[in-house]
């Protein structure tokens, strides 16, 4: 044999592959020792569960949150508005039980008086600055005519002018046309009650000699055919005297604020009535009718 022929490279090439099973058969029944990176691998993966475990709730807890801030921002909206609606329902109660105070004492009135009388409402009202006039719901089919009186438990408040079939028109004490025929209830001077502003009226031709104060009442003398005597119309606010003039300068007060009447009554039978027959309207029991609850007065803060 010759030796010189052998080729030492094939040879160690070949020899670690036919060695390689017989190393793989006593590496198996060989126990295996513990690599040096599987405790930390474990570690790591077991703190990355944590890690992800707590995200996780966190992320289910903030959705969580989110839906029910949705629910409860639902909620909110439906209970705003059950409130609007309870409110608007109260409101309107207390309209009514307002109404219904106002004509008791409107029926309570009418039924102890010996005045014809026509119950009616304000409908309507004049927006212009020329004139004080309102709309009731009363006209020539229910017996309106031009000319009656129209008043509250209180006093006066205008006459009508203009009549259709279903509607009237009133003009207030306070429009600047306006003239009434009024004395001074306890010196019992005469004057013509007329319009001023919104809220005030005049008494003009009185003498400058009369007995006239602050305070006293104005009332109808009756003989205008449109008021019954002794009804209240106004309050004296102020009285100038001024020189070289023969009448007084008298600025009253309606006791009544026509501008904010909603129930009121039409006379039809003015001339058969005296109101001071019986029990004179002074400023003392206008206080009584005013402390009524739910009067006109009252309401609108008009006490004398």
């Amino acid at each position: 044999m010759n030796f010189s022929n052998i080729d030492l490279r094939k040879i160690l090439l070949l020899l670690p592959i036919f060695s390689l099973p017989l190393i793989t058969i006593n590496m198996q029944q060989m126990p295996r020792p513990s690599e040096w990176y599987g405790e930390p691998m474990a570690l790591l993966a077991s703190q990355t569960q944590v890690v992800y475990s707590w995200f996780s709730d966190e992320v289910r807890g903030t959705t969580s949150l989110y839906l029910n801030l949705i629910n409860i921002k639902k909620e909110n909206n439906q209970l705003k508005s059950q409130n609007a609606e309870l409110k608007a329902q109260l409101t309107a109660m207390t309209e009514l039980k307002l109404e219904n105070e106002r004509l008791s004492q409107l029926f309570a009135f009418k039924q102890k008086n010996k005045m014809d009388l026509l119950a009616a409402k304000v409908i309507g009202r004049d927006l212009s600055s020329d004139h004080s006039t309102i709309m009731i719901d009363r006209g020539s089919s229910d017996g309106i005519k031009p000319m009656q009186a129209v008043m509250t438990i209180e006093g006066a408040v205008g006459y009508v002018f203009r009549v259709e079939p279903g509607t009237a028109r009133v003009m207030l004490i306070t429009d600047r046309y306006s003239v009434i025929d009024g004395i001074v209830q306890r010196s019992r001077a005469r004057g013509l009650v007329e319009g001023k502003s919104f809220d005030a009226c005049l008494l003009k031709y009185v003498n400058k000699s009369a007995d006239v104060v602050t305070g006293d009442l104005i009332v109808t003398s009756g003989l205008d055919g449109i008021f019954p005597k002794g009804l209240p119309i106004a309050t004296v606010e102020l009285v100038n005297k001024k020189p070289y003039t023969v009448t007084l300068d008298v600025e009253l007060k309606p006791v009544v604020n026509p501008n904010k009447v909603e129930e009121l009554f039409v006379v039809r039978n003015p001339n058969q009535v005296d109101l001071e027959e019986n029990k004179p309207m002074t400023p003392s029991s206008l206080n009584t009718i005013n402390a009524i609850p739910g009067s006109q007065a009252h309401t609108d803060g008009e006490t004398q």
